[in-house]
């Protein structure tokens, strides 16, 4: 942590001190797009090095000092040294694809070979693991600068708040939640720490973090991306998504990140289904002509949410899509959530027991042996690490919720979850729909102190995905009267990412909701020119 803040310190004096000034047709770099990062590179008005120096800038002022919003671990050492590779290989070969030279944070339960993968727990702190995860190495080997590991909900579960890293803060408002359980990669792309950032989803936690903080985010389908060398929480759910600043974005990290791994047999269900280039999906009129399902049994709960969603399905209209309510039946939204434990608990004791047999002999080997040391850490370190007593008692009930061989587990498993996965398809094919919408949260976050903010407050419908297996796109939608972000979701069939990107983008680009939160502004000379921008 010492090295992390000198490090800043001493880049963030020497950015804001070499910022060349203002050009014709500036963008601000934490607005900025991938695709008018890489022009700007490609102009010569960008480098990755100088990219690097800008994030590390707005890291210093809003995480380390200033709000303090408590959202990145641990820095790469070497991002600056492989910034500067990557520039003199674009030099002398050209960029490897779309993404080279362009800075990642990921949420802290990724493998990394070079930086570590804690889960935000004190019981994992320090643990190397061997090698990258999947998707990980994807945007290694696509240049990618894998920047930072951020902070999480401990383990995945709960609010954005871990013993490791403490709890983070929503740049919107200091007092709300930024949600989980991805809440650090929510707080750092909101806060322009990076343009690009990856959390996991098992119930929403892509989702309400994407909402909460005002920025893009999408669960894909189950099996577009591969989920080893992830910590799991449960697999029969768990999988990784991007969180952006711009639905382009995400179709940009698709692109590269996709593919089978024999590691993960889930992701054979993707083969022949996957796309190669995302970003051909993106027209700005996609919404015409558009059969869109907005289910009307998500909404109702907070009349704020309610009007922007309104708002925003009116945006739509004008746009020339067609709207009509949707219904889920009444035994899946009285049970979502039941049926989600039921399977989600059952699986995480035998799911990380795998995961540690790959880490060192330091580390716990069990769900057993993490309670029993989580026991015997009761007070705060002088370095702020701290007890997490809501996820830990946690720990117990997932270790007493059953088997994956018992009845519980199988009937949802086997009976269930297949009904759900039919149910959602006959909602598509009754109603000829192209997506179904509904506000991703509910309710606007909550505060912090109320001790809310796993899903992004409220009743949802994130669940219900997740039980489906389906694709959903968070785009910002608008605000609450105290402005608040309030984010849309559409949802597709499987494997229909590049549908659901096509929708979202065109929403986008005729609302361009997205604001640069209150507590971290544009900071001095950090614009950059981009060509005809």
């Amino acid at each position: 942590m010492n090295f992390k803040r000198h490090l800043l310190a001493g880049l963030a004096a020497a950015v804001l001190a070499t910022q060349a000034p203002a050009q014709a047709a500036p963008v601000e770099f934490d607005d900025a797009t991938v695709a008018e990062l890489q022009a700007a590179m490609a102009a010569g008005t960008l480098t990755s090095e100088k990219l690097i120096e800008l994030c590390l800038a707005r890291i210093q002022a809003y995480d380390a000092q200033g709000p303090k919003l408590h959202a990145v671990m641990a820095l790469n050492p070497k991002a600056l040294e492989q910034a500067k590779a990557l520039d003199a290989e674009r030099k002398a070969k050209g960029p490897r694809s779309p993404l080279h030279g362009i800075p990642v944070v990921f949420k802290d339960n990724f493998d990394t070979f070079d930086m570590p993968t804690t889960g935000g727990s004190v019981l994992l702190e320090g643990s190397i693991p061997p090698k990258d995860a999947f998707v990980v190495k994807k945007l290694r080997d696509a240049g990618a600068i894998i920047f930072a590991k951020v902070n999480l909900s401990e383990f995945a579960g709960g609010a954005t708040y871990s013993s490791l890293g403490g709890q983070s803060l929503n740049p919107h408002d200091l007092a709300r939640s930024p949600a989980g359980s991805s809440g650090g990669t929510g707080v750092s792309i909101a806060a322009g720490y990076a343009p690009l950032g990856m959390g996991t989803d098992t119930g929403g936690s892509v989702r309400g973090p994407s909402a909460a903080n005002g920025v893009v985010g999408m669960r894909p389908s189950m099996g577009l991306l591969s989920r080893s060398g992830i910590i799991p929480l449960a697999l029969i759910f768990d999988t990784g998504g991007p969180l952006v600043r711009n639905v382009s974005d995400v179709a940009a990290m698709l692109s590269v990140m996709v593919g089978v791994d024999p590691a993960d047999e889930a992701t054979k269900a993707s083969e022949g289904k996957f796309e190669k280039d995302y970003t051909k999906n993106l027209k700005a009129d996609a919404l015409k002509g558009a059969r869109l399902g907005i289910v009307r049994d998500l909404m109702g709960q907070d009349p704020e949410v309610d009007w922007a969603i309104t708002s925003a399905m009116d945006q739509m209209k004008k746009a020339g899509a067609t709207i009509v309510d949707v219904h889920y039946p009444k035994w899946l939204l009285e049970s979502s959530r039941e049926y989600y434990n039921a399977v989600r608990w059952p699986e995480f004791p035998v799911q990380m027991k795998a995961y540690l047999a790959t880490l060192g002999p330091k580390y716990p080997k069990s769900l057993e042996e993490m309670i029993e040391r989580a026991e015997k850490f009761t007070t705060s370190r002088p370095d702020g690490a701290r007890p997490n007593p809501v996820r830990w008692a946690l720990f117990k009930q997932e270790a007493a919720s059953g088997t994956m061989q018992d009845y519980r587990y199988l009937s949802v498993k086997e009976h269930i979850l297949p009904a759900i996965r039919a149910t959602m398809n006959g909602v598509f094919a009754a109603n000829k729909l192209d997506a179904i919408i509904y506000p991703t949260s509910s309710r606007k976050t909550p505060l912090i102190a109320g001790g809310g903010g796993g899903d992004g407050g409220g009743v949802g419908g994130t669940n219900i995905v997740s039980l489906s297996g389906v694709p959903d796109l968070v785009v910002p939608a608008g605000f609450t009267g105290d402005n608040l972000p309030v984010g849309i979701s559409f949802v597709g069939t499987a494997f229909t990412e590049g549908k659901i990107l096509g929708l979202g983008y065109s929403f986008e680009q005729a609302t361009h909701a997205r604001r640069r939160p209150v507590h971290t502004p544009a900071l001095p000379n950090a614009k950059i020119e981009v060509k005809g921008g």
